[in-house]
Order: C-alpha cells, then sequence, then structure tokens
C-alpha cells in the first residue's frame, strides 16, 4: 500500500507539472492573437475562426491518437507513454498543431488509466477527483503566476516547467503495467499474439507495435460493451461538444462584450480554479459514497449549462465572475464520468477505455469550433447566442446522464466478454 501511494504522489507531481506548463499560456495567447491579427480592436472574426480551426484539426488528430495511445500503454505501460507525449508538449501556433494532436489530452488519459491500475473499484471516483483537482491546482498556480508574467515569459517558463516533468518523471514514477495472468479479469478486446516466453507467459511488449493499433471494429466493439459505457460515450460527446464550444468562444465573446484583457482573463481563471481546486480535492470525495458518481454527472452538468445560460445573458461584467461560483459543482463532470467508464472493462484494458473516451471527447472539439465559431456572429442582436446554443448542448449531455443510472462495476465480471467474442 506504500508503495502505492508513493508511485501515486509521482504521478500527482507530474501532472500537476505538466499541467502548469500548459495553463500558464492561456490567459496571454487571446491577447497575443488579437495583437497579431487585428491589433487595436476587441473584435476580431479571423481571430475566431483560426483559433476555431486549429481546435478542428488538433480534434483530428486526438480522436485518432488517443485510443492508439491508451491501447499502446496496456501492452508498453504508461509511463513509457507518458514519456513520449510529454516530450511533445511545448509549442504554439507554428508547431503547437502537429504537437499538441499527439500531446493534447494524452497525460490525462494516460494518468487516469495509471490510476485505476493502483486503485480499487470503489475509490476510484474520488481517486480520480483527486487527480483532478491536482490539475485544478496546477492551473491556478499557473494563471496566478500568468496574471504577473509578461506575455513572453509566460512561455519561457512553459518550456522550463514542461522539461522538468519530463524529467521528474523519468526518475521517480514506477512503470505500471496491468498483471496478465490475473484471472479475475477478461478482456472486452481480441487478444494480440506476442512472444511465448519461456515461463509460458506472453510478452506483449516484444510484438511490432501496428499489431497493437486498435482498429475502428475494435473501438466500436468496446464502446457497445456494457450499456452503460456507450451511455457514457455519448454524454462525453455532448459534454465536450459543449466545452469545446466555450473554449473557442468565451473569451472573444467577454473581449467583445465587456473589453476584457489578459489580465482580467487570468482573474477569472484564477477563481474558478481556485474553487474547483477545493471541489474536487475535498468536497467530491466526501459525496461520492453517499451520492455515486451517476448522480455527480448529472448535477455537474446541470449545473454546466445553468453557468452557460448566465453567461450567455450577462448584463454586467460582474455577472461572469459570479457565475464562476457555480464550478464548485460543475467539476464533478469529468471525474465522474471516467470513473463509470473505468468500471466497465478489466484491468488489462483501462488504456484502452480511457483511450476511447478520450477519442470520443476529440471529435467532438472538432465538431465544436465549426458549429459555434459561426454562432458568435449570429444575424440578429443576441451577443451571448453562442452561449446559449452550448448550455442547449449541455442540457442534451445532462438528459442522457440520467439514463446511466446507477452503474455497476464490470471489470470482474467474467462473462462481460462472452458476447464480444471475435
Amino acid at each position: 500500500m506504500e508503495k502505492k501511494v508513493k508511485a501515486l504522489s509521482h504521478l500527482y507531481v507530474t501532472v500537476f507539472l505538466s499541467g502548469f506548463a500548459s495553463f500558464i499560456v492561456v490567459p496571454a495567447i487571446t491577447d497575443v492573437t488579437m495583437f497579431a491579427l487585428c491589433p487595436g480592436t476587441d473584435e476580431c472574426s479571423l481571430a475566431i475562426y483560426l483559433s476555431g480551426f486549429q481546435q478542428a484539426v488538433i480534434g483530428v488528430g486526438t480522436a485518432l491518437m488517443m485510443p492508439l495511445i491508451g491501447n499502446l500503454s496496456d501492452q508498453y505501460g504508461r509511463k513509457s507513454l507518458l514519456t513520449t507525449t510529454t516530450n511533445y508538449f511545448y509549442a504554439y501556433y507554428t508547431l503547437r498543431t502537429l504537437t499538441a494532436m499527439i500531446s493534447e489530452g494524452s497525460i490525462n488519459c494516460l494518468a487516469l488509466a495509471y490510476l485505476a491500475d493502483n486503485i480499487s473499484d470503489t475509490q476510484r471516483a474520488s481517486a480520480f477527483g483527486i487527480l483532478a483537482g491536482i490539475s485544478s491546482g496546477a492551473f491556478v498556480f499557473a494563471t496566478l503566476a500568468a496574471r504577473f508574467l509578461s506575455a513572453g515569459s509566460t512561455f519561457q517558463v512553459a518550456t522550463f516547467v514542461s522539461m522538468l516533468a519530463v524529467v521528474y518523471m523519468r526518475i521517480f514514477l514506477e512503470e505500471s503495467i496491468p498483471d496478465r495472468n490475473d484471472g479475475m479479469t477478461q478482456p472486452i478486446l481480441k487478444e494480440t499474439e506476442g512472444v511465448i516466453q519461456k515461463d509460458g507467459n506472453v510478452d506483449t511488449r516484444k510484438m511490432p507495435v501496428f499489431k497493437t493499433i486498435p482498429s475502428l471494429k475494435d473501438i466500436i466493439r468496446l464502446i457497445k460493451s456494457s450499456p452503460s459505457f456507450s451511455q457514457a460515450a455519448i454524454v462525453a460527446f455532448f459534454q465536450s461538444l459543449a466545452e469545446g464550444g466555450m473554449i473557442c468562444s468565451i473569451m472573444y465573446y467577454l473581449k467583445a462584450r465587456f473589453h476584457f484583457n489578459k489580465n482580467q482573463f487570468a482573474d477569472l481563471m484564477l477563481i474558478a480554479g481556485i474553487i474547483s481546486t477545493v471541489s474536487q480535492l475535498f468536497i467530491m470525495p466526501l459525496l461520492v459514497s453517499p451520492i455515486g458518481d451517476g448522480r455527480l454527472l448529472s448535477i455537474g452538468l446541470l449545473v454546466s449549462c445553468l453557468n452557460s445560460i448566465l453567461n450567455s445573458l450577462a448584463w454586467s461584467a460582474w455577472v461572469p465572475y459570479a457565475a464562476t461560483a457555480l464550478s464548485i459543482l460543475m467539476v464533478f463532470t469529468t471525474p465522474s464520468l471516467r470513473s463509470i467508464v473505468s468500471k466497465q472493462v478489466g484491468t488489462t484494458e483501462q488504456g484502452k477505455a480511457q483511450g476511447c473516451i478520450s477519442g470520443v471527447t476529440s471529435l467532438a472539439n472538432i465538431i465544436a469550433p465549426l458549429i459555434f465559431s459561426p454562432l458568435t456572429e449570429a444575424p440578429f442582436h443576441f451577443p451571448g447566442f453562442s452561449i446559449l446554443c452550448i448550455a442547449i448542448t449541455s442540457m442534451i449531455a445532462f438528459i442522457q446522464s440520467l439514463t446511466i443510472g446507477k452503474t455497476p462495476s464490470n471489470s470482474r465480471d467474467e462473462n462481460c466478454s462472452n458476447s464480444m467474442e471475435v
């Protein structure tokens, strides 16, 4: 137990450092983009469409890469794949679009799989919440640093910290490859051929890489492996569609409507980050046991919808600040969803499952800017129209989440794969 706690502590530090490096440049990037494309103005259609295009291209890459990375981590270990993806972590605009196709979301995907390797079913929702809290903590410190650093310095700091994350992880984090001889688990996807060793075990790490790549058929089979997994995938799609729409719209909306700048964006993010960190680290673990991850998911989605409605109707600059208070419940969504997903597969397929859901969310991120970026310029006078449409999308996810209900654990169900045989 002590060994596992130590391993998880190193995982948390790795996630914190990599998250810090990623988040520190977020408050500055809107001003940098606006200055480069439309200097001296607070509204710029070109910036909105260019950012949306970049988000869509990155989404195409991550939708293809996340199932592959998750599957490879089941074969070769979480640490090995974390090293590969973290090395790609820093670059913006010219190189970021290409590098983010590999790194975007992979740190979180592999960290979730690593946690699932070391945490029992009953504790996963709390553990995932703590992991999300660590990420939120990185967001807080990064945003606070961005508030006082110049735009140029933030990118230099991001470079250094991302490199530090790689070095720390390589030195301290132990590898995590599930025991494939565990008779308590049954795989959902077909087993691949490996190298038979002298002791009779199969060493999949010696297989050619391309034999481990999941096909589209494998991914569809995984999504259909249980009703709860299918429902969770649908929720993940609409929730990420709303989240992606908010990412590509909210900053440009606030800049156009209330003339927000880098410092105001940082203040807004800082408030939301502090609330999210406290909620995920301390409140969510207390609520998981009595309420359950299914209900926490629904609560988070409903409050996300209310948050979008408030922002769309914002009549003063203080309204977006007040709306951030809802983050205390909104942040339940992702950890609860990931916990539900992790319970639908065995220990040898956590990477596949988390990678599959990451692929679904990336698909939503492809579509989001294509839908919501044009809506920022509605044919009638309603500045927050795109944000209201995002609220409707969140409501669809909330309604779908109600069908998941109480999610049973299938990780030890020996009959799980009987209907999935190839």
